[in-house]
């Protein structure tokens, strides 16, 4: 599958993947989070697994929950080891790969009510001695919302679940289509609005907010997706995050945000890289392309409070 279907493939996945897990939250309960986290994790990385493998046979695949490390998981009522990831020296030559999180923000998927989790589907291809992401998808299966890139080279945000809340972006009352075009908004004037972690915001980020020339509000979201998400629908301005993070962590939500308009690249301006041998990927800023050069002044600025 190549060209403008692999945004409706990432699309569909993704999503499917998300409905599956509502459906894991259902049968599990919340009583043992443990036994939830692993049993959502594995069972969406098997059915993205599967279907990839039926779907694009002759593509690499990179899951967060292929790697050997864990492989000991297990979810419920299944004695089986994950699927592992395609071989990282065949991954690593491959002209197309899959970067997928089959459960971005397992804390939040954890707790009863919390809508802040997603699942991330994204594919790279090679381009000369390089590559570049060319379509994702971040489903939010608890809000009812798909973020997706399409095939002009933008986005879209697709409602995937009828009675769900109203995106963000419509106004008061209003009738929304199914699917409509994703841009990311530019933040209201001397204000700016920062996701953060919920549960440890980094020292750094609130040094940050002392230097920019505005007014900071740090917005506590949960998974990375989640925050990704937020910016692109406006319910913040901007994501900075050095904290340690994988490929499988930013790769869709990096994609559908440039489709979208967006700034993103690493805190220090370089852009994100992917599908390399190891697949740490730091650190990233998210935000209007307007708020980029502030923002990047000031983590320069701050550069000395950033984890090592």
């Amino acid at each position: 599958m190549t060209g403008g279907d692999d945004h409706a493939l990432a699309a569909e996945l993704a999503g499917a993947a998300g409905r599956l897990l509502l459906d894991v939250r259902a049968e599990v309960g919340f009583a043992d989070p443990r036994v939830l986290k692993d049993t959502g994790d594995l069972r969406a990385h098997e059915f993205l697994m599967a279907a990839l493998a039926e779907r694009c046979p002759g593509d690499a695949v990179l899951s967060e929950e292929g790697r050997s490390s864990v492989a000991g998981k297990r979810s419920k009522d299944d004695d089986r080891a994950p699927t592992r990831n395609t071989a990282t020296a065949e991954r690593l030559t491959a002209g197309r790969v899959w970067i997928v999180d089959p459960l971005d923000g397992t804390r939040e998927f954890s707790e009863e009510g919390r809508r802040d989790w997603a699942v991330h589907v994204a594919l790279w291809e090679r381009e000369g001695t390089g590559g570049r992401l060319v379509a994702g998808a971040v489903a939010l299966p608890a809000q009812g919302l798909t973020l997706r890139t399409d095939a002009t080279g933008g986005a879209a945000l697709v409602r995937t679940e009828a009675g769900e809340p109203e995106p963000v972006t419509a106004g008061a009352g209003a009738a929304q289509p199914r699917e409509v075009p994703l841009h990311v908004p530019a933040p209201d004037a001397g204000k700016l609005r920062v996701a953060v972690s919920r549960t440890r915001p980094p020292e750094f980020v609130r040094q940050l907010a002392e230097r920019v020339d505005a007014d900071v509000e740090l917005v506590p979201i949960g998974s990375a997706g989640a925050k990704i998400s937020a910016v692109l629908l406006g319910e913040v301005d901007a994501y900075v995050h050095a904290g340690g993070q994988f490929e499988w962590d930013s790769a869709a939500p990096a994609a559908v945000a440039l489709g979208a308009g967006a700034h993103a690249s690493r805190v220090d301006g370089s852009p994100l890289v992917y599908n390399r041998e190891d697949p740490r990927l730091p650190d990233i800023l998210v935000c209007h392309p307007m708020s980029a050069s502030m923002l990047l002044t000031g983590i320069a600025e701050v550069a000395g409070a950033l984890p090592g």
